[in-house]
């Protein structure tokens, strides 16, 4: 991958840094957990390890079962989200869980933070919430908590834009209450395809700035552009159009919760269901959230680990920290137990980067790609179901045994 050369990319990349080191970026996980369960095999006796993000996939590899879920990252805000939840589910009701991270929004939050959460936080999540608890507060123009953070900002804008700019508050309304993919396709070509791929708004998609956002730095960008017929532009939309015209969009939940400002008890997370929640507080001390990178956290860790969701983090570590990648390869196989398994997505339609790179295994260098056995057939099926469908690419491979 190449270095960022121009003024431009490097204002960009500087940008990026800064927006994830100061702000919530994800109120909610956007990669699917119905894929990992079915690609990772969980297992009773399964030590787990993923990036935390928003922490709802960390919870839902709980109620899979697994012994231990370590949620790893190096934002202490992502993290401090995901203790804000494990206190919540520990020590609230079901009913007031719901009301903060169902309806995403509760009159009485401040008391909830107050009395039931803020005492069981660590001093820097307190020290965040104590700020930003009005997140769920349900005032002014973003009502609810999921158009908080940079993503949920960058949600809020479009809707705006749909509703009041393109006109398609009714469309998207039908788009919700359909039942059957022929409908959503319907509704999408007669009400909302040429409203809302206007020019300029494919254009304000594919700048950096809103990406960022999102949480997509420039090295993804680049590889997108690079890979995909089309650019970022096309990628978006083709997304989009994947989403509404070839999946079943009555339970997707990643969508709808931008839509409408809130889940809904038949579509939403597993932990978010009332028959979990109660199983849920029982696997609390199961969860375990560590502020670090990855590396750090694997050279503390005891050996044993088993199952690794890395997201897409190694997209940017292979662009401005390739050392440090190779880092983190060597730790995992240092630290996972023979045959463990490992998922990770890519902005990129293909995944090279990782075929070359030099590790330490068994007492010498050997090339990541001679040691990673793909299932590739597998990850190619589950990637055409991908309820989010915003990665190029999904990956599954297996240490040596």
């Amino acid at each position: 991958m190449p270095r960022p050369t121009s003024m431009g990319e490097k204002l960009n990349s500087r940008i990026f840094k800064a927006v994830h080191t100061r702000n919530l970026i994800y109120n909610t996980c956007w990669e699917d957990p119905r894929l990992d369960r079915v690609a990772l095999d969980f297992q009773p006796d399964d030590r787990v390890v993923v990036l935390t993000s928003a922490g709802c996939n960390a919870l839902d590899y709980l109620l899979a079962g697994v012994a231990e879920v370590n949620a790893v990252d190096v934002n202490p805000i992502q993290n401090g989200l995901l203790e804000f939840k494990k206190a919540a589910i520990t020590h609230l009701d079901y009913d007031a869980f719901w009301e903060l991270f169902g309806n995403g929004a509760s009159p009485r939050s401040r008391q909830l933070y107050r009395e039931a959460i803020r005492p069981h936080l660590s001093p820097v999540a307190q020290k965040y919430w104590d700020k930003h608890h009005e997140f769920f507060a349900g005032k002014g123009w973003r009502k609810s908590f999921f158009y908080r953070g940079t993503s949920g900002l960058v949600a809020k804008l479009t809707l705006t834009n749909a509703h009041y700019f393109q006109r398609l508050r009714k469309p998207l309304e039908q788009l919700l209450a359909a039942t059957t993919i022929d409908e959503q396709r319907e509704v999408y070509h007669k009400s909302i395809k040429d409203r809302f791929w206007r020019p300029w708004f494919r254009w304000l998609l594919s700048r950096s700035l809103t990406l960022t956002l999102v949480g997509v730095p420039w090295p993804q960008r680049n590889q997108i552009k690079q890979q995909y017929p089309g650019g970022v532009g096309k990628f978006i939309r083709d997304c989009v159009e994947a989403v509404l015209l070839e999946l079943p969009f009555q339970d997707n939940y990643f969508w709808r919760v931008y839509l409408q400002g809130h889940y809904t008890p038949e579509c939403c997370p597993e932990y978010l269901k009332r028959e979990n929640f109660d199983r849920l507080k029982t696997l609390m001390p199961r969860l375990k959230i560590h502020t670090n990178t990855v590396t750090g956290f694997l050279d503390q860790a005891e050996p044993g680990l088993t199952k690794f969701t890395l997201l897409d983090h190694m997209d940017w570590m292979a662009f401005y920290d390739p050392d440090g990648l190779v880092a983190e390869w060597n730790a995992i196989l240092a630290k996972a137990r023979p045959g463990s398994r490992v998922i990770f997505r890519s902005a990129g339609l293909r995944v090279d980067y990782l075929d070359h790179l030099k590790v330490e295994y068994q007492g010498k260098q050997q090339h990541l790609g001679d040691l990673l056995r793909y299932n590739r057939a597998q990850a190619e099926e589950l990637h055409a179901k991908d309820r989010v469908h915003t990665y190029g690419s999904f990956c599954i491979a297996d240490l040596p045994g």
